[in-house]
């Protein structure tokens, strides 16, 4: 074998193209977004690149050269951009030529060799050339000269200024806010087609925003979105550069989270972001406008890669590899270090109803503990660090804590789906799971007493008051909280009902193990004050700061839970936006005329914010409550504002919050 491995081995060096002594190798060019320069084709004054009436010659002076913008789509990959707007593309007869738009065909790879460019099309391959005056495909390269006069590419400006307080204190603490609940990556979730908008794109903001008809009253989304949201399917469906009906705190459907808006919040004091994947397959598979798989776990894998894509591209726009601010992180110790660079820090967590297909078919588990296994090796290896063993259904885990009001209903048909039954529940006092909509005592005590069932097995109708659901950690269940206790992961306990999370609780108590986790005020304040107690980390969901339209505030929200936890249990509170994750932003407050956030304002690192500004809109916490994400900065500025005397604190233990769960992170991992 080993004389075997020698002959193949120098075949192969003979084949393999070599390069002369003393060349140097072509390697990505990943530092040229935002250059404007012109390019020159050969070694004459008279071979730049012009634009003519079609398309581009190369035989102009440097006088007559167009300039190019680059604006970066990838690491080494760029849109070039005429300084009349044209973008370039490679046609299909192998010339270059202007276009009005992006596309495939107008995505540019570029290499370097020492001074000298190649320009391949990203789609064929094919390089450029200087051929009888014309710039057509070919094997060449060509020279950058800086320029001015280029046309400008859309963008957004964050309108953070000044200078923030460092990202570290002097004692090393981090000093800066956690949000603990976000999907940033939802725009490939639900089979792909759910939501209209992404977080970031090849073609810029006006591809990522543009707006879809899918999402208008000529679409499903449309219905869709008045279905989950009450938004109006007749609403403008137009995105870029107007917005003038989309996005709102309640447009559900429509990307909330552009990549500038999370750089705002960041440059505002965002030290930790918790970017959890996100899957559902009964509503991929009710949805017919999909295009990826509704595989749960398919779906998060495309997640884990798309969060990863979206952090080359942020890379992109800032110099190449490890230049960005966006830098994924998948222990504590690299939370740490990415702070020490100024950067956000985006952790990995994973929330669906049917983990590593754990799902639970009439009590019949559908996995085994040899599926949990892998999937926590394959999870880990996407470097995700928390998880929520329980969602929106029952499954193979434990009992899930009941959506309220009419959503509960359509959730409840949804856990049907998943599992062959109705959520099922009795009465009970103190800590529920929630009221349910169809609730009558005569007609649930009838169904009891004829089939002997409790209630919700034959149909969806519950007694007046709470209702708990009957179903607790199972014995699937307690293997996964030990796994994950081994593993060092964070144990996210919203969404399980009260029965299942009491027993997580007394097994994680039991193990002295303190990496638990409520991020979006979905436990009950009992179970939250237990997590306090044991350690863990403590979240309300990022609602407007007093109670409205049907949602708790959230300063009532962070009151009620420290006047439940122990004196001195927490040293940071933090809180979830689920933004993309189909629930509704903060409302504007309602007393904001009488109590305004003055813009510019003082964020809570000390930067000075004023208005966004996206595209042709600006937004304005007051009126528009947060819309989308780039207004967190103003959230936080105003929670605090809100609170009154208790700003101060409040403030304190917001900056200390990406501290406080890192901290309990770092315990879990040495448990």
């Amino acid at each position: 074998m080993g004389g075997f491995l020698a002959v193949a081995t120098a075949v192969a060096l003979v084949i393999a193209p070599q390069l002369p002594a003393g060349a140097v190798a072509a390697e990505p060019a990943n530092d040229l977004d935002g250059t404007c320069a012109i390019l020159r084709t050969g070694s004459g004054a008279s071979t730049h690149v012009t634009r003519g009436s079609v398309g581009y010659g190369t035989r102009g002076s440097a006088a007559s050269a167009v300039p190019i913008r680059f604006e970066a789509t990838d690491l080494g990959r760029y849109r070039l951009i005429d300084a009349r707007g044209g973008q370039l593309y490679m046609s299909v007869l192998g010339t270059v030529m202007p276009g009005s738009s992006y596309g495939t065909r107008a995505d540019w790879t570029i290499t370097k060799t020492g001074a000298n460019y190649s320009i391949s099309s990203t789609l064929t391959g094919q390089g450029t050339r200087s051929l009888l005056g014309g710039w057509v495909a070919g094997s060449g390269s060509v020279t950058l000269t800086p320029a001015t006069g280029c046309a400008n590419a859309a963008d957004v400006a964050t309108g953070v200024s000044g200078t923030p307080e460092p990202a570290v204190n002097a004692d090393g603490t981090l000093n800066g806010f956690i949000d603990a609940h976000a999907h940033i990556t939802a725009a490939k979730a639900f089979g792909g087609g759910l939501r209209c908008g992404t977080p970031f794109a090849e073609g810029g903001v006006e591809v990522a925003l543009a707006g879809c008809l899918s999402h208008s009253a000529l679409g499903l989304g449309g219905y869709g979105g008045a279905l989950i949201a009450g938004t109006d399917p007749f609403m403008n469906p137009k995105g870029w550069p107007t917005f003038e009906d989309w996005p709102t705190p309640t447009t559900l459907l429509h990307e909330q989270a552009y990549f500038r808006g999370i750089q705002r919040a960041w440059e505002s004091g965002e030290r930790v972001h918790n970017a959890l994947l996100v899957a559902n397959r009964v509503i991929c598979e009710i949805y017919p406008d999909r295009v990826t798989s509704c595989n749960e776990m398919d779906q998060l894998r495309l997640q884990a890669q798309y969060l990863r894509d979206m952090q080359d591209y942020v890379d992109a726009q800032s110099g190449g590899p490890g230049m960005g601010w966006f830098r994924i992180a998948a222990t504590p110790e690299d939370v740490r270090a990415i702070a020490a660079q100024g950067k956000l820090a985006v952790i990995v967590g994973a929330e669906n109803s049917e983990l590593f297909g754990c799902r639970e078919i009439n009590d019949v588990a559908q996995c085994t503990t040899a599926d949990i296994d892998a999937g926590l090796d394959e999870l880990q290896s996407f470097g995700v660090s928390g998880l929520y063993p329980v969602h929106k259904f029952d499954n193979a885990f434990g009992g899930t804590r009941f959506d309220s009001g009419a959503q509960g209903a359509a959730v409840n048909i949804g856990n049907r789906i998943s599992t062959g039954h109705f959520w099922q529940a009795e009465s009970c006092e103190g800590a529920t799971d929630n009221e349910q909509p169809l609730r009558s005592d005569e007609i649930a005590a009838l169904l009891k007493t004829v089939t002997g069932l409790p209630h919700g097995t034959v149909a969806p109708v519950y007694p007046q008051g709470g209702v708990c659901n009957i179903r607790g950690l199972t014995e699937l269940g307690g293997y996964l909280i030990d796994q994950m206790m081994d593993r060092g992961m964070v144990i996210n306990i919203d969404h399980m009902g009260i029965k299942t999370a009491d027993a997580v609780l007394d097994q994680t108590e039991a193990a002295g193990y303190s990496g638990v986790a409520t991020t979006h005020s979905w436990s009950d304040t009992s179970i939250i004050a237990r997590i306090a107690d044991a350690g863990g980390f403590v979240a309300s969901y990022a609602n407007s700061a007093e109670p409205q339209a049907g949602r708790g505030g959230f300063l009532n929200d962070w009151r009620d839970n420290s006047a439940a936890m122990s004196p001195g249990s927490v040293t940071g509170y933090g809180f979830g936006t689920d933004v993309n994750g189909l629930g509704n932003q903060a409302a504007a407050r309602s007393n904001s005329a009488e109590l305004p956030l003055v813009y510019p304002f003082t964020a809570l690192n000390g930067a000075t914010v004023d208005r966004e500004m996206v595209g042709q809109r600006t937004y304005d916490l007051n009126t528009d409550g947060m819309a989308n994400y780039g207004l967190l900065a103003d959230w936080t500025a105003d929670v605090v504002l809100a609170a009154g005397a208790d700003g101060p604190a409040l403030k304190e233990l917001l900056m200390n919050s990406a501290e406080a769960y890192t901290r309990m992170w770092e315990a879990a991992r040495v448990w």
